[in-house]
């Protein structure tokens, strides 16, 4: 059990069935009546966010979060199979379950795979990963103002916007948590 009094930013908790995750929590001590603790959570099946305010001295059962590294091996129509690197067990997880960041993974990348229970609700891709150009058109001569981009096609299929000076065969470096680029591989 974990009391409201002791919250921090990424605290997991059970509340009313739902697995929460603290966002921002405010302590507040008004003038006049009792203190409340004001919070902003997410729900981290679904990734709703609520606020809401609690008494100081509630308790909920803590959530346990198990973060597994796990290496994407295929896809198979809509099921997509990650490898246990400990036991080299498969476990076949839906495309439903996938965020957006997934189409920058590669086969053989490695993830962090999220279960509660057993039950797995997420999958994050690394944050970072380096990618080669499969498909741009070539910049065009004296388009030099500052930031001009073009779109350009990665090897996993996904598209992004790139700098002018990025050709076809170039490996470039990708944030996957909002699809930018961030410049070219080292290596």
């Amino acid at each position: 059990m974990i009391s409201v009094s002791d919250f921090r930013n990424g605290v997991t908790f059970e509340m009313d069935g739902k697995v929460m995750q603290i966002v921002e929590f405010q302590h507040v001590k008004p003038g006049k009546g009792a203190a409340f603790v004001r919070v902003k959570m997410k729900n981290v099946i679904t990734g709703g966010v609520t606020e809401t305010t609690f008494n100081p001295n509630d308790k909920y059962p803590t959530a346990f979060i198990e973060r597994k590294k796990m290496e994407y091996s295929y896809a198979d129509g809509n099921l997509y199979y990650f490898m246990d690197m400990e036991t080299y067990d498969m476990i076949p997880i839906d495309e439903s379950t996938l965020d957006d960041s997934f189409k920058f993974v590669k086969e053989n990348d490695t993830c962090t795979v999220l279960s509660y229970k057993g039950n797995v609700f997420g999958v994050e891709a690394p944050n970072f990963v380096d990618l080669t150009i499969i498909k741009a058109e070539p910049g065009v001569k004296g388009d030099t103002a500052t930031n001009v981009t073009k779109p350009a096609t990665v090897e996993t299929g996904a598209e992004i916007k790139v700098p002018l000076f990025i050709n076809e065969g170039d490996r470039i470096t990708i944030d996957t948590r909002t699809g930018e680029y961030m410049g070219r591989a080292k290596g």
